[in-house]
């Protein structure tokens, strides 16, 4: 029998402090997300972070929560019985980190008699730290305990031209009139530099220096900045945006080595002490909303702009469970089957 696996990050199973610290050493534990050596991720995890930062991520889970729990798990949860009403393919939901786990829902599709498995990682991009994590994880699941399963696994959609209407879309329904003379910031989920390097399979193509994206290479089946830039190019041109009324930026910055630039909140406020009159905000890497645009976006980014003397701030929503996503996702599972 034919399934589908969706796998979307994950949250803490509530915003208990204990539960957050829980979901975060597993999250940052794994040497795909901070990926230095053992050791070194153990004591900056175990010894610093762990001490330090769930408590204050546990008030920003807080702010977010809806009474039926994480907003991330409640929406993909959605997501996934939307999708089932386009297709009569069977659809299961796990988390990559804390519950649903994938290898408990590898567990229920084998009891439920599959053996073929579509495997789509809920990240439009891919890198280390999404796409990456995900397929090694359920590599090493499959050789340990599920050897029989044969599993496909579907490729990062930055630039599916249905993927990008859709994204396109979303921006014009929320501006509506204000389109052309509202600044849109595309914020993408940021990354170390060095995570950029070590995806590129050439490991001499990619040099972040403002003309490698542009340079058609392999590298960029596995580029994450390639692929946001790439989908900032696509959707701007789908709306005729004027080249000054966009702009792309990376959030979420952790730790001090080097990371994807421009830095969102840096950005943010500066575009607010230039008293831009008119700005939204979208996240493309993001199909759900999470912690990371509700909070750290239409709050965060919300109050830096205005405090700085910024005008209108427009947080433009991710796609959730809109109709025409969960449809689309439902014909790629049709054509795969």
């Amino acid at each position: 029998m034919k399934a589908v696996l969706m796998v979307n990050l994950g949250s803490p199973d509530s915003t208990k402090t204990k539960d957050v610290k829980k979901y975060l050493a597993e999250f940052l534990m794994d040497e795909r997300v901070i990926d230095i050596p053992y050791v070194s991720r153990f004591l900056l995890v175990k010894g610093i972070i762990l001490n330090t930062r769930p408590k204050k991520s546990a008030a920003a889970y807080q702010k977010i929560w809806w009474k039926e729990g994480s907003p991330l798990v409640v929406i993909s949860h959605q997501l996934r019985d939307k999708v089932s009403t386009y297709t009569k393919t069977p659809v299961y939901l796990a988390m990559r980190y804390g519950n649903p786990s994938i290898h408990s829902v590898l567990k229920k599709m084998n009891t439920d008699g599959v053996t073929e498995i579509l495997l789509m990682p809920m990240y439009p991009h891919y890198a280390m730290a999404s796409t990456e994590t995900v397929e090694v994880l359920v590599d090493e699941l499959q050789k340990k305990h599920f050897p029989h399963f044969k599993i496909e696994k579907f490729k990062p959609f930055y630039n599916n031209p249905a993927y990008i209407q859709l994204l396109a879309d979303k921006v014009k329904s929320t501006l509506n009139s204000e389109l052309q003379d509202t600044k849109i910031v595309f914020s993408y989920h940021g990354l170390p530099e060095r995570q950029i390097y070590k995806t590129d399979p050439t490991k001499s193509h990619c040099k972040i220096d403002g003309s490698c994206c542009t340079t058609p290479s392999i590298a960029h089946k596995t580029c994450y900045r390639h692929q946001c830039f790439e989908t900032t190019r696509l959707v701007a041109e789908n709306l005729q945006l004027k080249t000054e009324n966009y702009t792309i930026s990376f959030q979420s910055r952790l730790g001090r080595t080097p990371w994807l630039l421009p830095a969102t909140d840096q950005l943010i406020e500066e575009l607010g002490n230039e008293k831009i009159e008119k700005l939204a905000v979208i996240s493309p890497a993001f199909v759900s909303d999470c912690l990371e645009t509700l909070e750290e976006i239409n709050m965060e980014a919300r109050q830096e702009f205005t405090a700085a003397g910024g005008g209108k701030f427009t947080y433009i929503p991710c796609l959730n469970v809109q109709p025409a996503w969960a449809e689309l996702i439902g014909k790629w599972i049709n054509n795969w089957n």
